[in-house]
């Protein structure tokens, strides 16, 4: 005798050995045998036999009629056997029971389980909604398959082309749009991103990583609300100076401006004055809110995302000819020792003379400029005026730079330029990618880079170690030493920053650019007011989860705002090596197959680098350029330095693991499946960061 008995849901048969009062010893058409429990058993039988039985079972039941069999099922609880004797006849056999059996299994819609073999008729009102579902199904893979054959011939439908972005980076794995892509991808053996672009849906690469950006950061789009910049209710009396600001030409929110006082009398007085939003605008505001969500500005080649309206902005900005609200650090030095006196914090009014500009005045403001006074005679008559002054910055400045290098071990590295992006032919106040761009060099340490820079490590140490002193809290940015792989980190208590050299380092004076300064501006203005009892009126109080969801917010943010302006950086690189029609450069190997190139902000792999050690100086041949990658290789194909053992080690780049003209690898949330064909696309301060944007 044979039996049927189901499995764990598995139909199976096999030869009856013996019987139990609850178990069974069934023998599988394998040899194999196992122990049933009897309440298992669905169906004894002698012929036919299990291999024959099972298929033709299978035939008979792809044969019912599903709604024939609803139809003629008993209105109660009933057995598989019961409808093969109402759908086939009286006597119905082995085959058709089995059969019957197979119909209602897969038939869950129409019948529902009620125990072993036994199963009840689906209510109608719920078989007419399982029915309606099944069909709306098959409509859906319908369109699924007609999107998918569109865009393996190289048409893309508008469904998914307005969904591109969120196929691509945040997919609905379930909608419809997200399938038709894997399908065709599959069905073409052809990569995701290389698929929508060949259908058109990618038409311009800029346009791709900008609106993929927008998507990531910005869902909602870059205006703003109708915000009116809050006026400063504070008497604040007028600064004796007369202070400039050091910018680049395109600047708008000029955050910081110096003076100096008292040149020639033995003691001399450095002000840095910073733009002062947080005088007016107050935490959790309409317009705090929008500074809040934004947490910095972005900066491209060409055009930026500001963190604030620019009404705002210009409300606060230290323009030049207005007497502008300013959190003011003076801190006296000696004349000739260059040694600090003391400090002082002041909230007032600061007059702005000057609002100076890197890109006009570099060529001008040289070191040779700033020791000899005669030449400063060929500089406009304003610029010559401040020549004193700005000699006897870049002297304190470079007395502070190796104080601070003294403290960090080693020196600060300068011998790598920064670089410039010129976008020709921009229109509508927005790039498109077909722009002309210009790539220039800034030098980095050079004199007014170097005076604004200490002048802003001075402020935000000092500004940052009187909070501690305060017992208020501010945001921090600290390095513990400067050994590989030990990273900057942002926390709320002062402790050192190894990579800067000062006891502690606190954001303080871009308000206008980045939240994180804002927030410290804050605390400041209330130990300016308050002094030893700011703790109690400043707006966050020590451990305020506040103030760290702000830390984990705006660190996010900024570091998908610095990878961003990385990639569209790297991208007018590319699009500069096309335009200049540049074949082959020089290039500095920096580690393993990595080289940086002498002459353009952009690092690449490259083949023929076994046996070159780090700092070989070699000319390579560049490989395709691919603008939505941004991917582009080379091949070693000369080495232009002293041999091997002659090289030095100090001609190769100390390096700071910064390589962030080496963006990293487009990587796509699409899922193909393994075994698929198509693949998915795969310094802290300088030493404070540069506030302008690349210039437009």
């Amino acid at each position: 005798m044979h039996i049927l008995f189901d499995e764990a849901g598995k139909l199976m048969t096999g030869r009856l050995l013996s019987e139990a009062e609850s178990s069974l010893q069934v023998e599988l058409d394998s040899g194999k045998r196992v122990k049933v429990k009897a309440a298992n058993a669905l169906l004894r039988f002698d012929k036919p036999a299990p291999a024959q039985l099972m298929p033709a079972a299978s035939t008979l039941a792809e044969s019912m009629e599903l709604e024939l069999a609803y139809e003629f099922a008993p209105e109660d609880e009933f057995g598989f056997a019961e409808l093969a004797r109402e759908y086939f006849s009286a006597s119905a056999g082995t085959t058709e029971q089995v059969a019957a059996l197979l119909c209602l299994q897969g038939a869950p819609h129409y019948f529902r389980r009620a125990g072993k073999g036994r199963y009840k008729k689906a209510p109608p009102e719920i078989l007419a909604q399982a029915l309606a579902a099944i069909e709306k199904k098959k409509q859906v893979q319908a369109q699924i398959e007609t999107w998918a054959a569109e865009l393996t011939s190289g048409q893309c439908p508008q469904p998914v082309r307005e969904q591109l972005y969120k196929i691509l980076f945040k997919p609905d794995k379930n909608g419809p749009e997200y399938k038709a892509v894997v399908e065709a991808a599959r069905n073409s053996h052809t990569a995701p991103l290389a698929l929508l672009r060949n259908a058109g849906a990618i038409t311009s690469a800029y346009q791709f990583h900008w609106q993929r950006f927008l998507f990531d950061q910005f869902p909602k789009g870059t205006g703003f609300p109708a915000l009116q910049a809050p006026a400063i209710a504070d008497e604040l009396p007028l600064a004796a100076v007369q202070a400039f600001s050091i910018d680049d030409s395109h600047t708008t929110e000029i955050d910081d401006a110096l003076s100096l006082q008292g040149l020639g009398s033995g003691t001399v007085t450095l002000g840095v004055h910073i733009a002062a939003p947080g005088l007016a605008i107050v935490p959790d505001s309409a317009i705090d809110q929008v500074a809040r969500h934004r947490l910095s500005t972005v900066y491209m080649p060409g055009h930026k995302i500001t963190m604030l309206p620019d009404e705002v902005v210009q409300t606060y900005t230290l323009m030049a000819g207005r007497d502008c609200p300013a959190v003011s650090l003076y801190v006296t030095f000696d004349e000739a020792t260059l040694e600090p006196r003391d400090s002082r914090t002041a909230l007032e009014r600061v007059p702005i003379a000057l609002n100076l500009r890197h890109d006009q005045l570099d060529t001008v403001i040289t070191e040779d400029w700033l020791s000899d006074g005669a030449s400063a005679g060929g500089a406009a008559p304003e610029i010559a005026a401040l020549q004193p002054t700005l000699a006897f910055i870049f002297r304190l400045a470079r007395h502070l730079k190796a104080q601070r290098e003294v403290v960090r071990g080693k020196p600060e590295n300068f011998n790598r330029p920064d670089y410039t992006f010129k976008l020709e032919g921009v229109a509508g106040g927005e790039p498109d990618g077909s722009e002309t761009v210009v790539i220039g060099t800034r030098q980095r340490g050079a004199p007014l880079d170097l005076m604004v820079a200490e002048a802003m490590i001075l402020a935000n140490s000092s500004w940052g170690q009187w909070l501690a002193e305060c017992g208020v809290p501010g945001i921090y940015r600290s390095q513990a030493s400067l050994a590989p792989g030990v990273k900057v980190r942002m926390g709320t208590k002062a402790q050192p920053h190894a990579g800067i050299g000062v006891k502690s380092y606190a954001w303080s004076t871009s308000p206008l650019r980045r939240y994180v300064d804002m927030v410290n501006q804050w605390q400041i203005i209330a130990c300016a007011r308050h002094g030893k009892t700011a703790a109690l009126a400043a707006p966050f109080k020590p451990k305020d989860a506040n103030l760290f969801a702000i830390i984990s917010s705006f660190d996010a943010a900024y570091t998908a705002y610095n990878g961003f302006q990385n990639g569209m950086e790297r991208y007018w690189t590319l699009k500069h090596l096309q335009q200049a029609g540049i074949s082959e450069l020089t290039a500095t190997l920096i580690k393993d197959n990595l080289v940086r190139a002498d002459s353009l902000p952009l690092v690449l792999p490259v083949l023929g680098t076994e046996g070159l050690p780090r700092g070989a100086h070699v000319r390579v041949r560049l490989g395709d350029i691919d603008e939505m990658t941004l991917e582009v290789g080379g091949t070693v194909i000369e080495r232009l330095d002293l041999p091997v053992d002659e090289v030095s080690d100090d001609s190769a780049d100390e390096g700071d693991g910064d390589e962030g003209e080496l963006v990293a690898p487009l990587a796509l949330a699409i899922d193909l499946d393994d075994g698929a064909d198509a693949s998915a696309a795969s310094a802290d301060e300088n030493p404070e960061p540069a506030k302008a944007a690349p210039a437009a």
